[in-house]
């Protein structure tokens, strides 16, 4: 009998946030499924991810992404009037730009979000 753990990976650095981007390349997203709340300085993304930690390659895996500590967030090339926009999550990149980080988030079809915040405190969290 298989045993199933749901994963809590918690990212402080560039290096652990890396390891969060490979786990989630590839994740399909819905833009419902992204919120942004400025005075909670929350940006949260549900998504749909292949399981690539486990022998099981092709199982998906519904994830929510945490970031804390978000001043602002900016939305290249995503048409927000399209709610039932489907976009595939590519790569997770982050800057060091004066004393702040921005947080890159890739899309399919060059999409691109960007988020500014003074510290790192990423968590990707399976759900059942």
């Amino acid at each position: 009998m298989e045993k199933r753990f749901l994963k809590k990976i918690i990212a402080q650095t560039p290096k652990d946030l890396q390891i969060i981007s490979a786990f989630c390349s590839e994740a399909m997203v819905k833009l419902d499924d992204i919120k942004y709340l400025p005075k909670n300085k929350l940006f949260l993304i549900s998504l749909e991810r292949l399981n690539k930690e486990s022998k099981k390659k092709n199982k998906k895996i519904n994830s929510i992404i945490k970031f804390e500590f978000i001043d602002s967030s900016k939305s290249i090339n995503i048409n927000q009037n399209i709610t039932d926009l489907s976009l595939q999550l590519l790569a997770i990149n982050i800057f060091k730009k004066e004393s702040n980080y921005e947080i890159t988030l890739l899309f399919s079809d060059n999409g691109i979000i960007t988020l500014s915040a003074e510290i790192i405190e990423v968590t990707l969290e399976d759900q059942k």
